[in-house]
């Protein structure tokens, strides 16, 4: 697709992108990794894992760990994340207004799980302009940065990867939206630095209120 082509999908990451949960999820991250005995610091966490799945968590902390954990190892820290998220979680500024503004056919392709995917756009009131049209990472063999999931989207929604726009926040999917051949919008008004984004080719923005007029070029 061209940079002039008005696209026919929109796809976008949720975290990060619909939700402000990066904050709220790395700190939470810490926390957790700090208990089961990995010091490591916010930046690197930002560095590491923010875009990736929960399946790429749990093996880099394996990994780091030498030793294998217990299939439910997330079920002690599961209300540590569920309470911050209820004190603290909101929809991106201006998001809500730029979903308004845009015609094009949407849909959500992130690194969550379905159940966190949903639970996260409910509670910011999100979850019902994309009913039927969310897509995880749980879905596909490789999750980002590889381009499974947003092929995924696309081909569910009977869209060619060329005529998809994808809104990302990360780096990683990045890189998963340009391996699938898709064109980037970048959103730099969160955590990830304006320049890693441009480092993968995404068009960088940092307010929402500009990507409508983006999706339209």
């Amino acid at each position: 697709m061209q940079a002039t082509d008005r696209p026919d999908l929109v796809v976008f990451d949720c975290d990060g992108v619909l939700v402000d949960s990066e904050k709220v999820s790395i700190e939470v991250d810490r926390r957790v990794l700090a208990d089961l005995g990995w010091a490591i610091s916010h930046d690197e966490i930002l560095h590491r894992f923010v875009g990736r799945s929960s399946a790429y968590f749990r093996a880099e902390i394996e990994a780091h760990l030498g030793r294998s954990l217990p299939d439910d190892w997330e079920a002690p820290y599961q209300s540590w994340y569920l309470d911050a998220f209820a004190r603290e979680l909101t929809a991106v500024a201006g998001v809500e207004a730029a979903l308004d503004e845009i015609t094009t056919a949407t849909c959500v392709a992130s690194s969550g799980s379905h159940a966190k995917i949903r639970r996260n756009l409910a509670q910011t009131g999100l979850l019902p302009r994309f009913a039927g049209r969310i897509f995880s990472a749980d879905d596909v063999a490789n999750g980002k940065p590889a381009p499974d999931l947003f092929l995924h989207a696309a081909e569910r929604l009977g869209v060619d990867p060329e005529r998809c726009v994808v809104v990302e926040d990360s780096r990683f999917g990045a890189q998963a939206a340009r391996a699938a051949g898709m064109r980037v919008l970048g959103y730099a008004g969160g955590l990830t630095p304006a320049e890693w984004l441009e480092r993968e080719g995404a068009t960088v923005f940092t307010d929402m209120r500009d990507l409508p007029e983006l999706v339209r070029r």
